[in-house]
C-alpha cells in the first residue's frame, strides 16, 4: 500500500535548499531577540515620557540612516562577499545590543542612550541588510524569489510573535535588562548560520566599478525603469501613511485601550501571526491571481483594514484587526520587494534592495514621527485613520488612472522575463 503523502504548500518550496533554511533559521532566532528588545524599549519610552511623539521619534531614529546610507549599503554589498559582509554587520549589532544591555543592568538607561544606540543600530542595518537580502536571492532559483522573500518576512514575523510573548514574561519577572541580554545573545545565531552557508560563485561588474559609479548606476537603472519607479513610489506611500501602525502599537495599547505591556505584546504578536499566515498562502494566491494582481488587491485593501484597526474600541477586536493588517502588509511589501529585485541582474540586486530599503526607511521614519507628533495634538485615532484613508484614496485614484498597473502582463517582454538572472555564471 503506497504511503500517504500530504500536499506540500507551494510557499515552502525555498526550504528545499539547505543554505536558505540555515540562514532563515538563524535570522529567526535573532529576530526573536530583536522583538524582545523592541517591546521592552517601546514600553519603557511610552511609560517614561507618556508622549506618542517620543515613542515615534525613537522608532524613527533606527530608520533615519536609510536616508543617506542605503545606496552605499547596496553598492558595498554588490562589491564584496555578501556572506562575510552580513556577518560583520551581525557582530556590530551584537556589540551595540551589548552596550544597551550593560547600561540597563547598571541602571543607567536613558532616552538619550536609547536614541543614540537606535541610530547606530539603524546605520549598521542599513549598510548590511541589502547584502543579507541579496544573499537569500542567491540561495534559491529565480522563480522562487518571491516565495523566498515572503518566507524571509515570515521568519521576521515569527520573531514578532515569539519575541513579544517572551518579552512580556521577562519584563514581568526580571525587567528590561534581561530582555536586552536575550537580544544580544541572539545575534550569534546569525553568525553561526552564515558560517555554514556557501553561496554560488558570481562574477560582478561592481567589484571593478568605482564605489560612487556603482551607486549612480543603481539609481539610474531604477529611475529609467518605469515599473521599478512605480514600485518605489508605492513603497514610500505605504511606509509613510500605513506602516506607522507598527511603531505606534505601544501608544495605541496604553493610551487608547488603557492597557499595558501585556496588551502591547499581544498586538505585536497578532500582527506577526497574520504575517506568518499570509506567508504560508502567498505562493498559492500568487499562482492563482498572478503577482501583480495580488499586489494590487493588497494595496487597495490595506488602507481599509488600517482604518478599521484604528477605530476598534476594545483589545480583542484590535487583536483581530491587526492580524488581518499584518497579513495584508506582508503580502504587499514582499511583493513590492521581490518586484524590485526581479527586474535587474544579480549584480544589481543588492542595490535595488537598498533603494527599496531607503524609500521604506525614509517614508516610515517620517510617517511614524509625524503621526506621533500630530497624535499628541489632534488625537491618535483621528490622525491615523486620516492617513489610512488618504492611502486608500491614492491607490483607488491610481487604479482608475493606470488600470494596467494592477493587472498581470498577458505577454511579458522576453527581455524583462529573463533579465534578472540572464547571466548563468551569477
Amino acid at each position: 500500500m503506497p504511503a500517504l503523502r500530504l500536499p506540500r504548500l507551494a510557499s515552502l518550496r525555498p526550504f528545499d535548499h539547505p543554505g536558505f533554511f540555515a540562514v532563515w533559521l538563524g535570522a529567526l532566532v535573532s529576530n526573536v531577540g530583536t522583538w524582545m528588545e523592541t517591546v521592552a524599549m517601546g514600553v519603557y519610552v511610552t511609560q517614561t515620557t507618556g508622549k506618542a511623539g517620543w515613542t515615534g521619534a525613537i522608532v524613527a531614529l533606527s530608520f533615519l540612516p536609510a536616508v543617506v546610507l542605503a545606496p552605499l549599503g547596496g553598492a558595498l554589498a554588490d562589491r564584496f562577499d555578501r556572506r562575510a559582509y552580513a556577518a560583520v554587520g551581525a557582530v556590530l549589532q551584537a556589540l551595540l545590543a551589548g552596550v544597551l544591555t550593560l547600561l540597563a543592568f547598571r541602571n543607567q538607561l536613558s532616552l538619550g542612550a536609547i536614541g543614540v544606540i537606535s541610530f547606530l543600530n539603524g546605520s549598521v542595518s542599513t549598510l548590511t541588510n541589502p547584502a543579507f537580502s541579496a544573499l537569500l536571492a542567491e540561495l534559491v532559483p529565480p522563480h522562487e524569489l518571491h516565495l523566498a522573500t515572503s518566507l524571509n518576512s515570515a521568519q521576521f514575523n515569527l520573531g514578532r510573535i515569539m519575541g513579544p510573548t517572551l518579552a512580556a514574561l521577562v519584563l514581568a519577572s526580571g525587567g528590561p535588562p534581561w530582555a536586552l541580554l536575550a537580544n544580544t545573545l541572539s545575534f550569534f545565531a546569525v553568525i553561526v548560520a552564515l558560517s555554514r552557508v556557501t553561496p554560488p560563485p558570481r562574477e560582478t561588474k561592481a567589484a571593478r566599478e568605482e564605489l560612487w559609479a556603482g551607486i549612480v548606476r543603481g539609481i539610474s537603472v531604477a529611475r529609467e525603469d518605469a515599473d521599478i519607479s512605480l514600485v518605489l513610489l508605492g513603497t514610500a506611500l505605504v511606509a509613510a501613511l500605513v506602516a506607522p501602525f507598527i511603531g505606534l502599537v505601544p501608544v495605541f495599547a496604553i493610551r487608547e485601550l488603557g492597557q499595558g505591556a501585556a496588551a502591547t505584546s499581544l498586538l505585536v504578536s497578532c500582527q506577526g501571526a497574520g504575517a506568518v499566515a499570509a506567508a504560508l498562502v502567498v505562493g498559492t494566491l500568487s499562482d492563482v491571481m498572478g503577482q501583480r494582481r495580488l499586489r494590487g488587491f493588497a494595496a487597495l485593501s490595506i488602507g481599509v483594514i488600517g482604518m478599521i484597526y484604528w477605530l476598534t474600541p476594545s483589545l480583542p477586536l484590535a487583536a483581530c484587526c491587526i492580524f488581518l493588517l499584518g497579513a495584508n502588509y506582508l503580502t504587499l511589501m514582499s511583493g513590492l520587494s521581490a518586484s524590485c529585485q526581479n527586474r535587474v541582474p544579480r549584480d544589481l540586486q543588492a542595490r535595488m534592495n537598498s533603494l527599496y530599503s531607503m524609500v521604506l526607511g525614509v517614508g516610515y521614519s517620517l510617517g511614524v514621527w509625524l503621526q506621533g507628533e500630530l497624535a499628541d495634538l489632534l488625537g491618535l485615532r483621528l490622525v491615523t485613520v486620516a492617513c489610512a484613508f488618504l492611502f486608500f484614496a491614492l491607490v483607488l485614484t491610481a487604479r482608475m488612472l493606470r488600470p494596467h498597473s494592477f493587472e498581470n502582463e498577458a505577454n511579458p517582454s522576453p527581455a524583462v522575463a529573463v533579465q534578472p538572472f540572464s547571466d548563468g555564471s551569477h
